[in-house]
Formats: structure tokens, sequence, C-alpha cells
């Protein structure tokens, strides 16, 4: 509204959530959202900063004080929706994605929630909230989330079955009937004090004006019944929004029959798993340690019970222990022997494919086992060559790429030249014969001296 003009613009994220937690779009005319605070920030300058009030410290709510977009009960519900879906807040709302575990799952060394990372489109759950902020344990695991999803989602599908239901049910009759009892006290109450409020305004229109101390006296009394009866139907219209209507037990024992099929049926979204799951289980604990051949699930349920599953660890992608321990025990092998051996030994990598020079210095980087100790008649390296026949170190690896000089790389695959008096003898001939090499320093006598 500009001016008492209307006037349509294009709908923005900005705009739909101004219209959710704006209560001028529900009718209602509100003031004291936001409140004026004065701080001292650490540098001792005053700043001032607008914070937003709860709902109940708001100083003026006058409801249907003009046309409303939408009714205050729904902009209420989309308060609370959006309070529970508040991510800041520790909340975890099931997202779109096909990690059934996503913001359930908890590191059961740490006990932070477990983050959930995609690669190649295949759901992993990690522990790294800890590394922000120095809390992150070694013992901290990682693991594959279709090994735990199916694991939760059969324990939670043998749960519910008619017999299970017909024990809730019988529980939840029990609810129910004291939930009724509930409400109806909380009517007598209100026409108990819709009773005395009529009683109370009675006798003070009764009252003779003259008598002013009396008719003080019945005012406040007046007041006093209003305030009672105004408790009295906030406490009843709690009691009735609380009231959940629940299905009655031929469906929910359909349901149970049905609910596997449902669950695996290709029309069944992510989100909605998610949704059914979360109304059953509350939060999942994952323990893991290397030397134990299992991993462990601890499953607490809404209604407070809790359990453990047992699985057996993947070790599809994990380059198996033998592998590790014959490169460890055997650090001081080249890199070719240390292929030769772990051939010989029939062992793979990780994703199944034979050990190459390449993979077995990775396994040494990735599992921090030492490089092998290269011999003490190794020669020079690259570098050292160059500077002594003051060539680039292009021109080194060149001679080592067309066989003129012989070579070798040790673990990290560093090359080094055996440098002998007869090897430096030819190279530098061969510095001197060639038309295309520019010595950039001066050659340096045998022995390093100019």
């Amino acid at each position: 509204m500009g001016g008492g003009e209307l006037r349509w613009g294009r709908l923005t994220h900005d705009r739909v959530l101004t219209l959710l937690t704006n209560p001028t779009y529900a009718g209602a005319y509100v003031s004291g959202r936001y409140q004026t605070q004065r701080v001292v920030d650490p540098t001792g300058m005053i700043r001032t900063r607008q914070v937003r009030r709860p709902r109940p410290e708001w100083a003026v709510v006058i409801q249907h004080h003009h046309p409303a977009y939408l009714s205050w009960e729904m902009f209420l519900a989309n308060a609370d929706r959006l309070a529970a879906n508040n991510t800041r807040q520790g909340a975890h709302p099931p997202r779109e994605g096909p990690a059934l575990l996503q913001g359930m799952l908890r590191c059961g060394r740490c006990g932070r929630a477990m983050t959930v990372s995609y690669s190649h489109g295949r759901p992993a759950y990690y522990c790294l909230t800890g590394r922000a902020d120095q809390t992150h344990h070694r013992a901290c695991r990682s693991v594959v989330a279709v090994t735990v999803d199916a694991a939760v989602a059969t324990r939670m599908l043998a749960a519910v079955t008619p017999h299970e239901i017909a024990l809730a049910l019988a529980a939840a009759d029990e609810v129910a009937d004291q939930r009724a009892r509930t409400i109806r006290a909380r009517e007598l109450a209100v026409e108990r004090a819709r009773y005395e409020a009529a009683r109370a305004e009675r006798a003070f229109h009764l009252c003779d004006p003259e008598h002013r101390l009396v008719a003080r006296s019945l005012e406040q009394r007046w007041e006093a019944a209003l305030t009672m009866l105004a408790e009295a139907e906030a406490a009843l219209a709690t009691a009735h929004a609380g009231a959940v209507l629940l299905p009655t037990r031929a469906e929910l024992e359909a349901l149970a029959s049905d609910l596997p099929r449902l669950w695996h049926a290709s029309t069944t979204s992510d989100k909605d798993r998610k949704r059914l799951l979360r109304a059953l289980v509350a939060d999942v604990t994952l323990q893991s340690d290397l030397t134990e051949p299992v991993l462990r699930l601890g499953l607490r349920w809404q209604s407070g019970a809790a359990e453990t599953l047992v699985l057996a660890r993947p070790l599809g992608r994990r380059t198996a222990p033998g592998a590790i321990d014959l490169v460890r025990h055997q650090a001081d092998r080249s890199d070719d022997e240390l292929v030769s051996a772990l051939t010989a030994a029939r062992f793979t990598t990780a994703t199944g494919g034979p050990f190459t020079v390449k993979a077995v210095r990775a396994l040494r980087r990735r599992r921090q086992l030492p490089s092998p100790h290269p011999p003490a008649d190794r020669g020079l390296p690259v570098a050292d060559v160059a500077r002594r026949l003051g060539v680039a170190k292009g021109v080194v690896y060149s001679w080592l790429e067309q066989g003129h000089v012989d070579g070798h790389q040790d673990g990290r695959g560093h090359w080094y030249v055996p440098f002998s008096a007869e090897v430096e003898a030819a190279c530098r001939q061969r510095v001197l014969a060639s038309s295309r090499i520019n010595p950039s320093t001066p050659l340096l006598a045998p022995g390093g001296a100019v």
C-alpha cells in the first residue's frame, strides 16, 4: 500500500516471509514487537540495536482490527511451524535427500549430530561438527548411509505390527478418557466463572451510585470475576487445542498391514519416509570401534524406550587390514617391491583393483605409514645435479626420460642420480657438445669448485 493505492508486485522469498511473520496480514494491530537496546561493545562504544520480543511480551495486540489475508489461528500455526523448523535453534526438519537419518544420527563418541554428505549421489554420515570448535575426537567415525538406514527402517517396520498397535490403542483410550475428564472439568470451571461474573455485574448495577465505597468494591469484585472468566476460557481453549483426533482401531490396523508396501512404494517420497520415522524414533546414536567388526546403533523411541542394534561393519570400500600390516612391517622395501608382495598375497585396494605404485604411496599417506629409507649411495637430487652442471632441472629430467643418465625415485617420488666421476664427465661433454643447452651459470669443477 502506498498513499491508499494498492500496488501489485512480484512474489519474492522476502515477501513470503513477511506474509508469514507479520501480524498485519492476519488483520491484527500490534505494537511492541521490537525493543531498542543499548549495549556496550568490547571496544567501549555504546551501540543501539533492535531486538525482537516474544509474542507474549507484545504491548498491544488488537485482533480483527482490519480485513485479513489469513486468519489469526493460521498465523499462529505458521509461526509455530517456522519455530519448529528453525535450524539455528537445533531443529532438523526432514529434507528431500535420500539420507533417512538426516538430523537424527548422533556420534556415540562426542555426542554431536552427524552431518550428511553426498559423494557421486551416495549419502554418508560424517562427524564433522566438532572440527569447527576443536571438540572432534579420533574415535569419531563416518558411515555409509545405506548401511544404517536399512537397519533402522527394518526395525521400525517390524515394530509397527497390529499387535503393537492394539497395545498402543489401549493406552490411547486411557489417555483419551483422562483428556475428556480434563476438558469437562475446564468446561465446568468456565460455567462457574461465567456465573460469578454475571452475579458480580448484577450486584454492581443494583448498587446505589451515592454509595461510592460500596460501588468501588463491587466494581473490583466484578473485574476479578471477569479476569477469572478469561483465564478459565483460555485454559479451556488450550485443552481443546491439545486434543488430537485419533484414527479408529480398524484404520490403524489396516495401516499397519499396508505400511511395508507404502514404505517401499515408488510414489512415497523420501521426505514422507523421514516424517514417518520421526513420528516413532526420537534419535539414533552410532557407536563404532575399529577394533570390532560390528557397528552399534542406539535407538531411542518417542515413547522413551531404547534398544541397541548390532550390525556387521561394511568392508566393501576398506583396505584389508592384512595389506596395511604388510606395508607397515616392510616399510624399508621400495614401492615396486611392495607391489609385488601385495600382488603375491592376493591383496586388492579398497575399490577391488590391483595394487600399483601409486596405490601404495596413497596408502602410505592415508595411513601415515613410514616411507622406505633411501640407501646411503642413492646419488644426488636433480636440483644438485643441475646446479653442478649449470643447467636447468628440465635438462636433467629430459636425460632421465631419454635414458642418457640413470636414476631412481624414493618413496615420495623424488628423483636421484648416481653422480660418479664418469657420469659427471659424460654429462659435461654432453652440455659442451649441445648447441641447444646454454649453461646459465659457469660449470663447477668436479668436487664443487669453480
